[in-house]
């Protein structure tokens, strides 16, 4: 019997015996339209792409808890990423807006690669117009006011609450994208059908955790976990990706009870869609693109149709949980550098200068290897005069000690979720990417002696999964104290 299975079983009992209704819980939810004007940036992929049009609308969405004493929030943003600046931001308009305090605010990026550029940071003078700096500056500023608005409604649509829960699993839409190759090296996204592929390094992460949440007089809520990469899409238009998909399918198949459905985006920093060994059919809506990766709008939809069936599947069987008090906590966890030895620089400013000056070509690379070159020539130059260590925030949202959602300010390798999952205390566990912050992959010490795009790009050193695994647990620890 596995530890997840005990749990279950545990708390089974406990609400059995105990006849306990969960109802010292209340819980609301809201959206806000947050679907950016054409001709703004758009991020990923370190090539430069301008909006031209929208396939389908982002949003954010809000969850708020109370259990009459202690509010919480939790957000789900369409993003590719939301860093520490607009955070920041963000929060503090939610603060003025609701009065609830900053570490009682936790923001989510579902990390879409078809979702605005919103670091005015990176809005660098060469790459961009005068009118393309001002959209991401108007962007971040709608982003802020419509956060704070989805903030202020869902506290307005309060209403007491039951939690229950169930897992499934989603196959074949998720897959390692690292692999050893027939030359000893080891590849992120190699490619489909590569005769040079060995096997991939582990095995991805096919769990999909439903939290469902049944209000009195109100629509239920569901709240769904997977984790895997948003990079389905592709081009110039706008799209949540599969996490949109995934809610709005949901909520279409189960119309008639009215559902509202919240996505989360769990440890996904080196999993991915693209299965280099499909089966008939798999690449079905699918074209290879510019980094020979097989994309397409299509199979997005695909990905939101598996996630929310298997969702759906599990929607009337889910086992009750006793709510609890509502809790919040952060920590800081420090973490040793990916500082760059002195003698990569010169490689590192010549691949950066060619970059920068349109010159990919003349980079001796090809498909996702020539993103990996310049991808890391930018890591070892912004690293190059330290700092040596940084201070990385983690986040928490408990309910009782039954559901927690914590948070990485990045992009977790998807194993730093199974860890978390199988040792935390809570009966479910929710682990969150790109949550109160961006600050790039978190790989497990072995990718830094195998290479690859995650490691070599990464701001910090070889312990960073296992210090972020330990400062989660210390932090989930911390909430399930006697009450």
């Amino acid at each position: 019997m596995n530890n997840n299975t005990m749990k279950m079983l545990a708390f089974i009992g406990a609400a059995v015996a105990a006849g306990k209704s969960g109802f010292g819980l209340e819980v609301g939810i809201a959206g806000r339209d947050v679907t950016p004007m054409t001709g703004i940036p758009i991020s990923g992929y370190y090539q430069t792409r301008i909006c031209d049009g929208v396939l389908d609308p982002l949003e954010t969405v809000c969850l708020a808890f109370s259990d009459g004493h202690t509010k919480a929030l939790v957000f789900a943003v369409d993003s590719l990423q939301l860093p520490d600046q607009n955070i920041t931001e963000i929060r503090a308009a939610i603060t003025a807006a609701t009065g609830i305090p900053e570490k009682a605010i936790y923001i989510t990026s579902t990390h879409t690669h078809t979702g605005p550029m919103v670091s005015r940071e990176k809005a660098d003078n060469k790459l961009f117009t005068d009118e393309q700096r001002e959209n991401i500056s108007k962007y971040c500023q709608l982003l802020n006011t419509r956060c704070a608005e989805a903030a202020k409604a869902a506290l307005s649509d309060l209403a007491p609450a039951r939690l229950s829960f169930a897992r499934n699993s989603a196959k074949r839409i998720s897959f390692v994208r690292r692999y050893l190759m027939k030359d000893g090296k080891y590849r992120t996204n190699p490619g489909v059908n590569n005769p040079d592929i060995v096997r991939p390094v582990g095995e991805p992460d096919e769990t999909v955790q439903l939290l469902r949440i049944d209000r009195e007089k109100k629509a239920p809520i569901a709240v769904i976990n997977f984790q895997t990469h948003p990079d389905t899409v592709g081009g110039t238009q706008i799209s949540a990706d599969w996490p949109g998909f995934t809610r709005r399918y949901f909520e279409a198949a189960l119309s008639d009870e009215g559902v509202r459905c919240v996505f989360l985006n769990g440890t996904q920093g080196d999993v991915n869609h693209v299965c280099t060994a499909p089966n008939p059919g798999e690449l079905n809506g699918m074209k290879n693109d510019f980094d020979d990766v097989y994309r397409g709008y299509a199979h997005a939809k695909h990905m939101g149709r598996v996630v929310a069936a298997a969702a759906m599947q599990v929607w009337g069987k889910c086992v009750p949980v006793d709510a609890g008090p509502v809790r919040y906590a952060t920590k800081n966890v420090r973490i040793p550098s990916n500082m760059p030895k002195p003698t990569e620089l010169p490689l590192a400013r010549e691949y950066d200068r060619l970059h920068r000056e349109g010159r990919d070509a003349e980079i001796p690379f090809k498909g996702m290897e020539l993103t990996t070159a310049v991808a890391d020539a930018a890591r070892k130059i912004r690293l190059e005069h330290g700092p040596e260590y940084f201070e990385v925030p983690l986040s928490a949202i408990s309910i009782g000690q039954a559901v927690v959602f914590c948070g990485f300010p990045g992009e977790p390798f998807n194993d730093i979720g199974k860890v978390v999952k199988n040792k935390s205390r809570f009966t479910l566990t929710i682990p969150t990417c790109l949550t109160n912050g961006s600050r790039g992959y978190f790989p497990f010490s072995d990718a830094y002696e195998q290479g690859g795009y995650e490691s070599r790009t990464s701001n910090f050193g070889p312990s960073v999964a296992d210090d972020l695994i330990a400062g989660q647990l210390d932090l989930l620890k911390s909430l399930t104290s006697e009450e």
